[in-house]
């Protein structure tokens, strides 16, 4: 059997959300996932690329993807990678995919001399928490994911100064 992870191309972006879809259903989020192939196809391959992308093949069949961003550390000052998403299709799971990609990942962090790699993972996935692990992840126990989006993000940037740099 044969496995290959590479950079995603434009031409994956509609796996890429396929994918993305699968992912939702699993994570019972289903009704947030909205995003196009057009949408992936711009932040991954536009003017201004803001994410990366790599695609997992099985005996050249698409297995699963990665799709992460840099971020930054000002107490390292130094940029970092965020994992926003790690998916390994149902049929092709338990053969290394899943490793192969994050470790790749990890590997593309330490080539660009970054100073960390991270992610979040939802509170009730004990088989990914427990994978992560093997790996050598600890959580970050002390801190909680904040998030503003939707109308909540709309009313908090309503209340920006009209002096606010743009």
């Amino acid at each position: 059997m044969s496995l290959t992870i590479r950079p995603a191309a434009p031409e994956d972006c509609p796996t890429i959300v396929s994918h993305i879809r699968e992912l939702a259903i699993f994570e019972k989020l289903e009704n947030e996932a909205v995003g196009t192939a057009e949408q992936f196809r711009l932040h991954l391959f536009g003017e201004r690329p803001i994410c990366e992308a790599l695609m997992a093949e099985w005996n050249g069949e698409p297995a699963g993807f990665a799709l992460f961003f840099t971020n930054f550390s000002t107490f390292l000052a130094k940029p970092g990678l965020y994992l926003e998403d790690l998916y390994v299709r149902e049929p092709f799971r338990r053969k290394g995919i899943g490793k192969a990609l994050i470790t790749t990942i990890a590997s593309i962090a330490v080539e660009r001399n970054y100073g960390r790699f991270e992610w979040s993972v939802l509170n009730w996935n004990s088989p990914a928490i427990a994978f992560y692990r093997s790996l050598g992840a600890v959580p970050m126990d002390e801190w909680t994911v904040q998030r503003v989006s939707g109308p909540a993000l709309q009313y908090m940037a309503a209340m920006a100064p009209e002096s606010n740099g743009k």
